[in-house]
């Protein structure tokens, strides 16, 4: 379920480590090796409702303060897609013409990736979320949070601009409701 994309980069190769040093290594250099070309992909992990961050209460810093507790693991869509992304990106450079495909499909770890979500989720109802729909904690009134734990899940793009947006959009509820003195 759910979608993921490819990125890739392409080079000549050149450096070995028997090249030699000094006008060798320099003259062995200027000659470029034989192309190479590189994908990689990033899979969206679905959002589980038990893919959470908590507190620990049990547990305590140095300060008395709760430590946070981490529970997330992929599941059985994420290693599906994982060995479907391999299979595809095989394909597509088998078919484009490239010879020696090697294919390692590894997958990472949670929290590995640039964009994990949801860690304070916005929603209507205090029980299953954080933040209201204008990034506000129902908690705390005065609190807002737009980075990327607001959203449960960012399908497999770069969601930057959308930070943005919601950063904008929170700014300007919460300007609105300053001005009327409710915040």
């Amino acid at each position: 379920m759910r979608g993921y994309h490819f990125g890739g980069s392409a080079s000549r190769s050149s450096y070995s480590a028997d090249l030699g040093i000094g006008s060798a290594l320099k003259d062995a250099m200027s000659e470029p090796g034989a192309w190479q070309i590189g994908l990689y992909a990033f899979g969206e992990c679905l959002p589980y409702a038990d893919n959470r961050v908590s507190l620990n209460t049990n547990k305590k810093d140095k300060w008395g303060r709760p430590l946070v507790a981490i529970n997330c693991v992929f599941k059985e869509n994420e290693f599906m897609m994982n060995k479907e992304m391999g299979d595809v990106a095989a394909e597509m450079l088998t078919a484009s013409g490239f010879k020696d495909v090697n294919i390692r499909n590894e997958i990472s770890s949670p929290g590995n990736a640039n964009h994990e979500m949801g860690t304070a989720r916005m929603g209507h109802d205090p029980k299953t979320s954080v933040l209201n729909l204008y990034n506000q904690m129902h908690e705390v009134p005065n609190v807002f949070i737009t980075d990327g734990s607001c959203m449960s899940s960012s399908s497999c793009v770069n969601p930057s601009l959308t930070y943005m947006a919601l950063t904008a959009r929170a700014c300007n509820y919460a300007f609105k409701e300053m001005k009327k003195l409710t915040l």
